[in-house]
């Protein structure tokens, strides 16, 4: 979360750089407006702390010694009753800062939505077709690789299931980039896929996008989506020795999200599911050395698609369709050629120190003292949706999908 006190400090300067992530004005009004009497309940309560020190001190010599002693004994209970007052005001703050995002970088452009996006690069081109190239979900049916009838009927829209070459396929998926990620020098760790409300407060689903998660009934456990959630909070409440970061982690996970805020969008195929698996990239990190792992993880993720064989671009996200917990962002984006579109594969995110101010991970800097670490995330890759790409990229003319020579010893 904020720094509230830095927030308090330059307060126009932050309402700005969020009013550019659409906060809510009202929201920042309700703020303003707490600070300012924040700030003036605690200039009265420090004048009443002051009478009470000074005259406490002199209430031995003094020749009025019981009126004195009654008006510092009404001065206490001023001090008791404010005290409260200011708490509360505090607790207010530190409740209304739990649903407001992270300030976005000063280099991220500023925007309202995805179409105010930055292209920074492409990377490779796009295969050329001399027939019109189909999607994944007409492909996939004529294959028997995908069962989407059998997913609904089992679980509801948006399951389905992966059959014969698909299933082998999304395996091969999974293994391939394990091993590329590690050859990278991230970890390999295994996460539970149930995490405790705690564990979803510390990186921000919690409590701003409760609605979109899966909660188990009269349990303080909830579905995990994505593993950055489980891997970042693996240090939660710690002192890290500065001597392990950067942390490089990577992990395998099923996710699950209710989609609420996609209805309509996606509907047919895996583009978007309330299951799908991901391989992720999670790095904890001095502040000094945030930017240059946020360089490696889009390089690696790039890099990743590359060895596939997938064109794709770099794309930095404009303010208003930063994440909740980012401050900068770079998707990248595959080319679908059954779509004629490049469609998001991988979000890289810097999170500065905002998710380790909820988490309260911290590290011994040099000069011996506990200080807040940065925390990064990005896929590398959707596994879905690599599936999606290499079915659409690799089909030929009779309908049959070639395999990308890298993955043909997982095959």
């Amino acid at each position: 979360m904020l720094d509230l006190k830095l927030l308090q400090k330059d307060f126009e300067l932050f309402a700005q750089k969020l009013k550019n992530k659409k906060v809510d004005e009202n929201l920042l009004k309700i703020l303003s407006e707490l600070f300012a009497q924040l700030k003036k309940e605690k200039a009265i309560l420090e004048e009443l702390q002051a009478f009470q020190n000074k005259f406490s001190k002199e209430l031995s010599n003094s020749i009025n010694k019981e009126e004195l002693k009654i008006q510092l004994s009404e001065n206490k209970a001023k001090i008791s009753s404010l005290n409260q007052k200011v708490n509360a005001l505090q607790n207010e703050l530190q409740t209304i800062s739990h649903s407001i995002p992270n300030i976005p970088d000063d280099d991220v452009p500023i925007g309202k939505d995805e179409d105010e996006n930055i292209e920074l690069k492409k990377v490779l081109e796009p295969p050329r077709f001399d027939f019109e190239p189909k999607e994944h979900f007409d492909l996939a049916a004529k294959l028997d690789w995908i069962d989407f009838v059998r997913g609904v009927k089992i679980s509801q829209s948006r399951f389905c299931v992966l059959k014969n070459e698909a299933a082998l396929l999304n395996r091969a998926l999974i293994n391939y980039m394990i091993d590329f990620n590690c050859k990278r020098g991230f970890k390999l760790v295994n996460v539970p896929f149930l995490v405790n409300s705690n564990t979803m407060f510390g990186t921000g689903q919690l409590p701003k996008f409760k609605e979109d998660m899966y909660k188990i009934d009269a349990e303080d456990l909830y579905l995990i989506s994505t593993s950055e959630i489980p891997v970042t909070n693996l240090y939660a409440n710690e002192i890290i020795p500065k001597e392990m970061l950067p942390l490089k982690m990577t992990c395998y996970s099923a996710c699950f999200r209710k989609e609420a805020g996609s209805a309509g969008r996606d509907t047919r195929g895996i583009i978007r599911q309330h299951q799908f698996e991901k391989v992720e990239l999670v790095s904890i990190t001095k502040p000094e050395q945030s930017d240059e792992v946020f360089e490696q993880m889009v390089s690696c993720g790039s890099d990743l698609l590359s060895s596939l064989g997938l064109a794709h671009r770099h794309m930095m996200l404009c303010t208003g369709d930063l994440g909740f917990s980012a401050a900068k962002t770079i998707d990248l984006e595959v080319w679908l050629p059954g779509q004629n579109r490049y469609r998001e594969i991988s979000s890289i995110s810097n999170c500065r120190s905002f998710q380790a101010r909820r988490a309260k991970i911290r590290y011994k800097n040099e000069q011996g003292k506990n200080e807040l670490v940065h925390t990064l995330n990005g896929s590398s890759l959707a596994v879905g949706r690599t599936l999606v790409a290499i079915i659409e990229n690799y089909q030929d003319k009779d309908g049959k999908i070639h395999i990308p020579d890298v993955l043909k010893k997982y095959f």
